[in-house]
């Protein structure tokens, strides 16, 4: 298969692309273009990004913005960062990938716990998330020529808890290998609009 990854350098990204590159031709997209250069906030980006990658059967996002912070301090920008980057980016990389990846192709979209189970500091991330996770439930009634699309939600990852571990205090941390089967799972099952819990 050749795969989009976005975010193949963060600690989701790089542990997919290290799982996934001995089988499959992991073309990497970021803002710094390891293989291919975007943008997620940028429509117009995203869609230079599939009109230079050819013959595309999955796209896989673990990347986009977004801003924690209590609810009080939170201003309308900073709901707004999260909202052109982590939902609309992922949006777009359906909306307008549908016209550019290959029939039975599949989009793999990233959310998280904080979807379901809240913590201070999340409503920006979790209104995202609860969004994403509905969009692709919707979405994928209306994809064409076999193509789906499913979200990963995990709980917080093993490699992260050193950075996040204290605002997750009572999470069980999820090993990094079960998040990287969920992706897989979602571009190589037959299944669609499906929001995979990995807790």
């Amino acid at each position: 298969m050749k795969i989009i990854l976005i975010g193949a350098s963060g600690t989701i990204g790089r542990r997919i692309y290290e799982t996934l590159s001995s089988k499959h031709e992991i073309v990497r997209a970021s803002r710094k273009g390891e293989d291919v250069e975007v943008d997620m906030t940028s429509a117009e980006s995203i869609e230079k990004m599939y009109k230079s990658v050819a013959d595309v059967d999955a796209v896989i996002c673990a990347a986009g913005p977004a801003k924690f912070g209590l609810f009080k301090d939170l201003t309308e920008e900073d709901f707004y960062v999260g909202l052109r980057g982590k939902m609309m980016g992922q949006v777009n990389l359906v909306r307008i990938g549908q016209n550019y990846i290959n029939d039975g192709g599949s989009f793999a979209l990233t959310t998280g716990i904080l979807a379901d189970e809240p913590i201070a500091g999340s409503t920006a991330v979790t209104l995202l998330n609860a969004g994403l996770n509905g969009f692709a439930l919707a979405a994928a009634q209306e994809l064409g020529r076999g193509m789906r699309v499913n979200v990963v939600s995990p709980s917080i990852v093993e490699d992260s808890i050193a950075a996040y571990g204290d605002a997750f205090a009572g999470f069980d941390a999820v090993p990094m290998d079960r998040v990287v089967n969920a992706y897989i799972r979602c571009i190589t099952g037959q299944f669609t609009g499906r929001v995979i819990r990995v807790v």
